[in-house]
């Protein structure tokens, strides 16, 4: 087998021929692969990729003559301000989920090797007393929606060419964590080729592959329209889709005062946000700029603009994206019905490659460029955006750092998580004793309601927890 004169000329166009240096030693399946793997990248693509390169190396970023001088926070509303408006929200996202109006998209592409974990992430095991897995505590929620409303909540799983295969066995193995298999989607993010750092060409990973990555979670909109997955939403009623990252088990994508804010403001799109209270925290801010509001990398925003306060000590842009957003249904048919792409971003990374001998080298420092797609880069698109600020202490426990880390590890994550279940016991009278971990079972306790039925029905004599358990709702 021969490669098609047409995929000869295309790599010659682009410069790529070198990709070719070990066809000859390839099987006849080798090779059909592999030509199949070429015919399948966009290569327009491939040239954007070039091109923001070539930007960065010669300075030209626009995001450099920004006047962030002139950047703010947009309004934000506060999650259980128990206030006449919240209230209202609260009674309007209740309704939705009643009716079954929403849906929701877990972004599962990532593997856990930052974790220092062989397999993706959201088989993690996270949980403080039964070990249950990131994927257990999210379709807990998920089922305790259903418990509570009587709807189930469509979900689809966005994976990634590396996490697809074995997140699928794993849920099916575990029953899909309890939910109803007929309300899940499975659909797979796309893939962007990396690139020479130094000679800006694509290179291999074996004989008859050439070295890709994940398109990132801005991938998401797209990879879900060419599945059917916006089809498939609207065929279960689904009029509000809200999305969640898999390495957040406080995460509330489907807390109904949040989902009331979005409908009640009748916005194209709504998002999440944290106090930031450190300048030099490494997370990205909403904030109006230019008219438009958009998510501002932290590695964009100069120094004294990331610290300027307000006067009662706030930072001035305080808004910390934490990636948890709710659509409008037809917005996002909008944005698949356009033709219009968002933006790349570019990340210095180390790839393992094939060099002239064919040895694969795993390189000890960065040596190519990936990029991905951001899904915040929606918002400049949408007509309009509601931020809803949540307390971190009820949503936001981020898993992304290998154990013994300082931030964002497995033990700050079990320690958010006891103290999330410790202070909602008590606030029903609950008490668990010093040096306890205790857990709340995620598929059977929707929220403090569950916990006072629980506290009233004698299950904890005395209303004290002196040992680890794990409380269920009945």
């Amino acid at each position: 087998m021969s490669l098609s004169p047409a995929m000869l000329n295309l790599l010659k166009k682009h410069g790529e021929e070198h990709l070719l240096a070990h066809w000859g030693t390839l099987s006849e399946k080798e090779r059909s692969s592999f030509e199949s793997q070429l015919m399948q990248i966009d290569w327009s693509e491939v040239t954007a990729c070039k091109n923001l390169v070539a930007k960065q190396r010669d300075n030209k970023h626009t995001i450099d003559r920004l006047h962030f001088d002139s950047a703010f926070t947009p309004t934000c509303h506060k999650l259980g301000a128990e206030n006449t408006s919240s209230l209202k929200a609260l009674k309007r996202g209740q309704e939705a989920l009643a009716a079954g109006h929403v849906g929701a998209i877990l972004m599962a592409g990532g593997q856990g090797t930052r974790l220092g974990f062989e397999g993706p992430k959201g088989t993690f095991p996270i949980t403080t007393v039964s070990k249950g897995t990131l994927f257990d505590v999210l379709f807990g929620q998920l089922r305790a929606v259903k418990k509570r409303f009587g709807h189930n909540v469509p979900l689809a799983i966005m994976t990634s060419s590396a996490t697809d295969n074995q997140t699928r066995e794993f849920l099916k193995a575990a029953n899909f964590c309890g939910l109803n298999s007929d309300f899940l989607f499975f659909f797979c993010q796309g893939n962007l080729p990396a690139v020479d750092a130094t000679t800006h060409k694509l290179f291999l990973d074996s004989c008859d592959h050439i070295a890709v990555a994940p398109d990132g979670h801005g991938g998401m909109s797209q990879a879900l329209a060419e599945s059917g997955g916006l089809e498939w939403f609207q065929q279960h009623g689904c009029r509000t889709l809200v999305s969640f990252q898999v390495d957040n088990p406080l995460a509330k994508p489907v807390d109904p005062e949040f989902i009331g804010q979005h409908i009640l403001s009748r916005s194209s799109l709504s998002t999440q946000v944290v106090p930031k209270l450190d300048p030099d925290e490494r997370v990205g801010v909403v904030a109006e700029l230019n008219g438009v509001t958009q998510i501002i990398e932290y590695s964009d925003l100069p120094p004294n603009i990331a610290a300027d306060r307000l006067p009662n000590g706030r930072l001035k842009l305080f808004a910390g994206s934490i990636a948890i957003h709710a659509f409008d249904m037809r917005f996002l048919q909008d944005i698949a019905s356009s033709s219009q792409t968002l933006p790349l971003h570019i990340a210095h990374k180390k790839v393992p490659f094939l060099n002239e001998s064919g040895c694969l080298i795993q390189p000890n420092k960065p040596n190519a460029f990936k990029f991905e797609r951001f899904i915040f880069d929606l918002m400049p698109l949408a007509e309009k955006v509601t931020v809803v600020e949540i307390d971190p202490k009820e949503g936001f426990a981020p898993l992304k750092n290998p154990s013994g880390a300082r931030t964002d590890s497995p033990e700050t994550v079990h320690k958010s998580l006891n103290a999330y279940a410790i202070r909602h016991l008590k606030s029903v009278g609950i008490e668990v004793a010093p040096g306890i971990n205790v857990e709340l079972d995620a598929a059977s306790i929707f929220d403090d309601d569950d916990l006072q039925i629980i506290a009233q029905s004698g299950v904890f004599p005395k209303n004290h927890i002196d040992e680890s358990v794990v409380v269920r709702s009945p």
